[in-house]
């Protein structure tokens, strides 16, 4: 296992910035998530440090060792490709030997490390089979299988989980995780999906054209985004952001409440008026706007459905909403984060 260290990594497709000076170090046994929209350069540059794209200028350091001109097979690093790229003629036994057989490991090691990561993965039974015969979840697991049987220093997943259902997502998480927790090995994650980068994250980096916009924990990146773009990208539904007295406020919708249930804590008033809502089970989902404000700006509260009383929802009405003072989140005209509180 190693540390991967990127340094001020630039790519350039034409005059055209992918990836526009990342700095990350990601620790020995870590694993972090990029997470970003589709197009912000975040698979490109995963692929830079698997070494299948070069950069335009910077450094990549792998278990501290400078690896710029090193070849990808050489970096001692394994790749999980969004597609599985599995070979359909070759059985799942092979599928997972291949990598092993380039590079000329002896047939009795070979099996031993097929039998030891098909064990590890729960795939044994399939060995025989074809990856046409396999459902998603299996497929994935035998493309994660081939990824460590290299037994690489750092493990790279390119949106592993976007072609299966969302059943199957949420099972497949919790085995990647609970997987790398137990082999330890460093992991660069990539997806756009939040739910996947909140829940299986160490540490979040969040991308945006090529630039990353904030590195946390994933509490960091929720309760305290740097700047809007994190603040809006992040949470389902987004954090309300309001213009107000030359600035923005920030307030995440599940504690937009109606005011009798604040009245613990200083809060800033809204007169909210209520245009739908939606029941989801565990919560309901209010949409309206504020007063004073552009009427354009849509606001969401998410109350907890046990709680809410008839009057706070009906559409058309306007009702005292409030936030707490404490979690009230200040920006600038630029974007960026202008005090903790």
């Amino acid at each position: 296992m190693a540390a991967v260290v990127t340094r001020d990594i630039v790519k350039k497709f034409g005059e055209v910035p992918a990836v526009n000076g990342i700095s990350l170090n990601v620790p020995n046994g870590e694993f972090m998530v990029l997470l970003g929209p589709s197009g912000c350069g975040k698979t490109t540059f995963l692929r830079i440090i698997c070494g299948l794209e070069r950069q335009t200028s910077g450094d990549l350091l792998i278990g501290g060792d400078l690896v710029n001109d090193i070849p990808p097979r050489a970096r001692g690093v394994a790749m999980m490709f969004q597609s599985y790229g599995l070979y359909p003629h070759f059985t799942v036994r092979h599928n997972i030997a291949f990598p092993l057989k380039t590079q000329g490991t002896p047939s009795v090691e070979i099996k031993k490390k097929v039998e030891w990561a098909s064990q590890l993965l729960s795939i044994g039974h399939l060995l025989d089979r074809r990856p046409r015969q396999l459902s998603g979840g299996e497929r994935q697991r035998v493309a994660l299988a081939r990824a460590l049987v290299r037994e690489p220093t750092a493990l790279l997943l390119d949106e592993p989980l976007s072609n299966l259902d969302a059943k199957l997502r949420t099972a497949a998480r919790q085995e990647i995780k609970q997987f790398q927790q137990r082999v330890g090995v460093t992991t660069i994650y990539v997806t756009h999906d939040q739910v996947e980068a909140m829940g299986m994250g160490d540490r979040i980096a969040v991308i945006d054209h090529g630039e990353v916009r904030q590195v946390g924990t994933p509490l960091e990146i929720y309760d305290d985004p740097a700047d809007r773009f994190v603040a809006t990208f992040v949470g389902a539904p987004p954090m309300n952001i309001v213009a107000r007295n030359g600035g923005y406020l920030g307030f995440r919708p599940e504690n937009f409440l109606p005011k009798d249930m604040v009245k613990d804590a200083a809060f800033t008033e809204f007169q909210f008026r209520v245009d739908r809502s939606e029941y989801l089970g565990s919560e309901r989902i209010v949409y309206g706007v504020l007063e004073g404000f552009d009427s354009k700006e849509v606001v969401t509260a998410k109350l907890p459905p046990a709680h809410v009383a008839e009057e706070w929802i009906r559409p058309g009405e306007w009702h005292p909403f409030a936030v707490r003072d404490a979690a009230l989140r200040h920006f600038d005209n630029d974007g960026k984060r202008t005090s903790r509180h």
